[in-house]
């Protein structure tokens, strides 16, 4: 589940290379309308649907490892 994520978000932010570290304070491209593709990207991939509260909370890589094993998502 991690490399998927982390590939979900080097092609949504379009970058070069991206690791766990991967934040909002250190992708510029991370803004609103990043966060919105990102939570489509992340819905579609692991067929789940995510509530206003936990695309809120999403704001790093581990944010959104974390929901996903809440929402049932396997590592």
């Amino acid at each position: 589940m991690e490399e998927k994520v982390l590939e979900i978000l080097r092609e949504t932010f379009e970058l070069d290379t991206v690791d766990a570290t991967c934040s909002q304070a250190s992708c510029e491209a991370w803004d609103s309308m990043g966060q919105l593709n990102l939570v489509a990207e992340l819905e579609d991939v692991f067929d789940i649907s995510l509530e206003p509260e936990e695309i809120g909370a999403m704001k790093c890589f581990d944010d959104i490892i974390n929901i996903l094993k809440t929402k049932g998502v396997k590592p």
